[in-house]
């Protein structure tokens, strides 16, 4: 194998690796926004966890997250507007990627 070869599959595994954390750190921040957003529409323990994992599968209807943006907008009716839900986002992003670099 040459020297060029062994770059290319070292650049290949990097991103594949990339890809994979990017996918978990999208995963965890949905998780966290899902919880978020339980705690104001009072749920807890199972029914929290359950809403949490619900914004999760929502984010799999189309590239981006405008998809979980909408889901807790009508989901919220009024006790969350888009401003805060998008800056709860940007938080939950934050901390998704500190705890996944703590793992």
């Amino acid at each position: 194998m040459t020297t060029f070869d062994e770059r290319e599959q070292g650049f290949e595994a990097k991103f594949a690796h990339d890809e994979e954390l990017q996918f978990k750190a999208d995963a965890r921040t949905n998780k966290l926004l899902g919880q978020w957003a339980a705690g104001l529409l009072g749920k807890t323990g199972a029914d929290a966890d359950a809403y949490a994992a619900s914004v999760v599968k929502a984010d799999f209807e189309e590239a981006g997250h405008e998809d979980v943006v909408r889901k807790l907008l009508a989901d919220l009716d009024g006790k969350a507007d888009e401003a805060a839900i998008r800056a709860k986002r940007v938080e939950c992003a934050a901390e998704a990627k500190r705890q996944l670099m703590e793992e």
